[in-house]
């Protein structure tokens, strides 16, 4: 399959669609899938309707059937088309958070969303894009489109075109380039079907903003239990990982840099992941900074290019700094952790 590349400026609204968004829209209501940018990362759609359109996506990435996706919409009447049900605490997260990067999980309609979309259970996800290529595309298609990330399954995310090329060519009809992504994760997962909102998946939208919206807010045991059957994306199965294993440690520097000293004494090559702050303290074959300790949305910009970066050195194993878990930092370590596969080395 020839995957097509459409570049165009991230600063179209809907009034103004380029004819690159009309073709890739055109491709998509025929059953195709198509990359394309959000303000988190790159996500890979098709009509959410369609469920032979929908088992492309599966097949292209190599994902779980069990594995539920995210429906994006660009307007509310496409979601009151597929919900049975908005409460009102999801009322007023879309007035606060609508577009942006948070999906809410709500009970599904049946007999709109295509079956693989929801992996049987009784809920859907959906989010509104903050990005305007992204509404452009759902506007000119006319459809909701389901999109994970467009990326092979368990490797690190998308957040230019570059990467989802990198993984997908030739297994998708296209991708619309519109430049790097913003945030950097993806967005927060909320299940508002449950009698005090539970978050299913750290991310953009962080628990402290959420409640100062909502009042009280939970987070599901099953982000640390894989045994659990996946109510969102994210929840299961090995994410964003390297090719080279990885650990994070939680110590200090010179902790960190005594287990690459270990490392290299057994002739292994060792890459160190930190921060601009701690770059040049590390001995290490590879040292990568990802943002600023002192803005750690700089961090969750540039994570998963980081981590790609290293699949272009010949490390053999790498070690990443730990990041405190307020804000942005649940995200953060919620991604590093699966990246690592919950491989964590503490000093104490």
């Amino acid at each position: 399959m020839e995957t097509n590349i459409w570049v165009v400026d991230n600063i179209v609204d809907k009034q103004s669609i380029y004819p690159q968004v009309k073709e890739a829209a055109q491709l998509l209501k025929s059953g195709e899938v198509v990359a394309f940018p959000t303000e988190t990362v790159y996500g890979l759609g098709a009509n959410a309707k369609d469920a032979k359109a929908v088992k492309k996506i599966f097949a292209a990435k190599g994902r779980p059937s069990d594995n539920p996706l995210i429906v994006h919409i660009a307007h509310l009447k496409q979601l009151e088309e597929m919900v049975s049900a908005i409460p009102d605490v999801a009322h007023t997260l879309i007035k606060r958070f609508w577009p942006g990067p948070l999906t809410l999980v709500l009970p599904k309609k049946e007999g709109v969303i295509s079956d693989p979309v929801t992996a049987g259970l009784p809920t859907v996800a959906v989010r509104m894009p903050a990005h305007p290529v992204a509404l452009a595309l759902i506007e000119a298609s006319g459809l909701p489109l389901a999109a994970p990330s467009a990326n092979i399954s368990g490797r690190p995310s998308p957040t230019t075109a570059a990467h989802v090329f990198a993984d997908l060519n030739g297994r998708i009809a296209g991708i619309v380039d519109g430049g790097e992504t913003g945030i950097g994760v993806e967005s927060t997962v909320l299940d508002c079907t449950t009698k005090v909102p539970t978050i299913l998946r750290p991310g953009g939208v962080t628990k402290e903003a959420l409640e100062k919206v909502i009042g009280n807010v939970f987070v599901d045991s099953a982000l640390t239990d894989e045994r659990q059957t996946p109510k969102s994306p994210g929840m299961k199965y090995t994410h964003y990982a390297p090719k080279s294993p990885m650990a994070i440690v939680q110590g200090s520097p010179a902790f960190l840099q005594t287990l690459v000293n270990k490392q290299r004494t057994l002739g292994k090559k060792v890459g160190v992941l930190t921060t601009e702050e701690n770059r040049f303290f590390y001995d290490a074959d590879v040292v990568l900074a990802c943002g600023s300790r002192h803005d750690l949305h700089t961090v969750a910009s540039h994570l998963y290019d980081t981590l790609r970066k290293f699949d272009e050195t010949d490390v053999d194993f790498i070690y990443s700094e730990s990041f405190p878990t307020e804000g942005i930092g649940e995200a953060i370590m919620n991604r590093l952790k699966k990246a690592a596969g919950h491989q964590v080395i503490d000093e104490k």
